[in-house]
């Protein structure tokens, strides 16, 4: 194995998994500390999360959301921007949602509205991620100020529109109105059961197919693009992407509309496949969340794949533990998520150096093992 081969192995396989192995240990001891068993903890976390009725439904209904927006920060970091803006740019996605269903549901097909509603949910997330890539590539604002300041914007924006012009007549609730019947993302157990297949009732829809599909159009973007190469190229050097014929300004402002779309269409699992309305607060954490997310995934699709498929167990097998232990609280299970975020992102490469001089250790084993093995051919 050649050392940089050998390097690749640790930074997007091996780290991850010890990174990941190093919080459940230290969420263990603290579990044990606190009276408890960690191991049937984890025992009931992973029957929450995969084997009673319904429970793979509600782990992939999280994934989902995790996959948009840890996509949406891995696309900027290849720039080396660093995108904490999920949140806002999802508030405005799911409020572009609510605007197209709302007033033109009524003059065209459901399907067409759908369609223009997942448009829409990517537009102005875009153009939210795009505003703070504008003030960093022409103003010099730094992007991590202005995406957490945008935030609060949108924030703000919500909170005005849905507790004054577009609250449901009648009632106090800060949400929209209800979708027209047939404005919906459509249910996996709903076209399983069409199919025959008896799958059970779950808030999974379409949109985790999107989610997949999302994951595909990165890794072409990224890897197999011209574009992609100019986002990689400006993330290395700005005057390297120069040099090439690149425009750092242009790249930034576009990778950060493509960040802001991909965070945007998180509201479509929400808004779209579950509410079928405009509710306050729906992002719920999830784009803060993402960053994690990416980091653990290495920026790579398939890792945010098995990252967010890592919350999406921790999000659904964490409502078990809850419910199944006194001890154990919602409050017990949001630290176990900080502590993997703590070491995915904070301390990810606290055991790097170890790992390396082991796995070299083993390599030169390796290859003085051969070296005799040649001396007495």
């Amino acid at each position: 194995m050649t050392p940089s081969t050998m390097a690749r192995l640790i930074d997007i396989v091996i780290l991850p998994l010890v990174n990941l192995l190093a919080a459940f240990i230290v969420s263990g001891i603290i579990i044990a500390l606190i009276g408890e068993n960690p191991f049937h903890a984890l025992g009931v976390m992973i029957k929450g999360a995969f084997y009673y009725k319904g429970a793979l439904g509600y782990t992939l209904y999280y994934t989902t959301n995790f996959i948009f927006t840890g996509l949406a920060v891995a696309v900027a970091f290849h720039a080396l921007l660093f995108n904490i803006g999920g949140e806002g740019q999802a508030a405005m996605g799911g409020l572009a949602i609510g605007l197209v269903a709302l007033f033109i549901d009524s003059s065209l097909p459901a399907i067409l509205v759908i369609l223009l509603a997942i448009a829409a949910s990517a537009i102005f997330g875009g153009i939210w991620g795009a505003i703070p890539g504008y003030l960093q590539a022409k103003r010099g604002s730094h992007i991590v100020i202005t995406t957490i300041m945008f935030n609060f914007i949108a924030a703000s924006i919500m909170v005005w529109l849905l507790a004054g012009p577009l609250i449901a007549p009648g009632q106090m609730s800060p949400e929209t109105s209800k979708f027209a019947d047939g404005v919906a993302l459509a249910k996996i157990h709903v076209l399983a059961g069409m199919m025959g297949f008896d799958v059970a009732r779950s808030p999974l829809n379409l949109s985790f197919v999107i989610a997949l599909l999302c994951c595909v159009g990165v890794w072409v973007l990224i890897w197999r693009s011209r574009l992609g190469y100019a986002i990689r190229a400006t993330g290395f050097s700005e005057k390297a992407a120069i040099y090439g014929g690149h425009q750092p300004a242009r790249i930034i402002i576009i990778t950060m509309a493509i960040s802001g779309g991909l965070a945007g269409m998180m509201a479509l699992n929400e808004i779209l496949g579950v509410q079928h309305r405009v509710i306050l607060n729906f992002t719920a954490g999830y784009g803060f969340t993402g960053i994690a997310v990416a980091l653990m995934g290495r920026n790579h699709p398939v890792g945010i794949i098995f990252a967010s498929l890592l919350f999406g167990v921790l999000y659904q097998g964490g409502a078990e533990l809850d419910f199944e232990f006194q001890t154990i609280t919602r409050e017990m299970v949001i630290m176990i998520q900080g502590l993997i975020i703590l070491f995915s992102g904070a301390l990810a490469y606290m055991f790097n150096p170890p790992l390396q001089k082991l796995l070299m250790r083993f390599a030169t084993a390796d290859r003085g093992t051969n070296a005799k093995g040649q001396a007495h051919g």
